[in-house]
């Protein structure tokens, strides 16, 4: 069984809010490092960070949270907030390109946000899953390995078809076969919810509230 400490550090103690303030991801970071979690994840114009993150990493989103970018945009958001500190990129593919049966043209994109995120820096890709079909995603998933994505993300929580699934996560699971990290992410709010997604595959969770999550461990 998990323990408290353990589900922290699958966690990306996550602040994407559009009205988020310089004192919200303050607030965030100081909350991230009490409670153990692996990092934060953050929108691009709040970084760089004023405090000290200490072993707390930093994610930051690209082309969030649509998609609906160009490939050069997102690889030019992403080489932004590398060189202002962040070390793993979070990028939102256009599921347009996999609706119009471009899986190619998805790993492109993604090939050219990766280019900008070089190693030991991460890459994860957002394929927002609820919305896709299981050939979807799993097209998703392989154009992601094929592009050199280090994980693959279930959502980015603000797409109206939803968030993280049981299904999806098994499915992206098997899918990269433990090549790839798997990130569930999108509605994730209790004990019970993050310790399912860990026992479907995830080896990331993305959550906003990370510390009723952790609160909700049993004694």
């Amino acid at each position: 069984m998990l323990t408290r400490a353990q589900l922290a550090t699958y966690v990306d103690h996550t602040l994407l809010k559009t009205d988020a303030t310089p004192a919200d991801v303050n607030a965030l970071l100081a909350e991230a490092r009490e409670l153990g979690t692996y990092s934060i994840c953050v929108s691009p114009n709040m970084i760089p960070l004023t405090a000290d993150t200490g072993d707390v990493l930093l994610a930051v989103v690209a082309g969030f949270p649509s998609g609906k970018h160009t490939a050069a945009i997102k690889a030019a958001e992403a080489a932004g907030a590398v060189a202002a500190g962040a070390d793993e990129i979070d990028m939102v593919i256009d599921i347009g390109l996999l609706k119009d049966g471009r899986p190619d043209a998805v790993r492109e994109e993604i090939a050219a946000v990766k280019a900008a995120v070089p190693d030991p820096h991460v890459l994860k890709v957002i394929i927002e899953s609820a919305a896709l079909t299981d050939e979807e995603i799993i097209a998703a998933c392989n154009a992601a390995e094929a592009a050199g994505a280090d994980f693959v993300k279930t959502s980015t929580g603000f797409h109206p078809a939803g968030g993280a699934t049981i299904h999806a996560v098994e499915l992206m699971a098997r899918t990269v076969g433990g090549r790839l990290g798997v990130k569930a992410s999108g509605g994730i709010r209790t004990w019970d919810d993050a310790v399912a997604m860990i026992e479907a595959g995830a080896t990331r969770l993305g959550l906003s509230s990370t510390k009723a999550v952790l609160d909700g461990a049993p004694e």
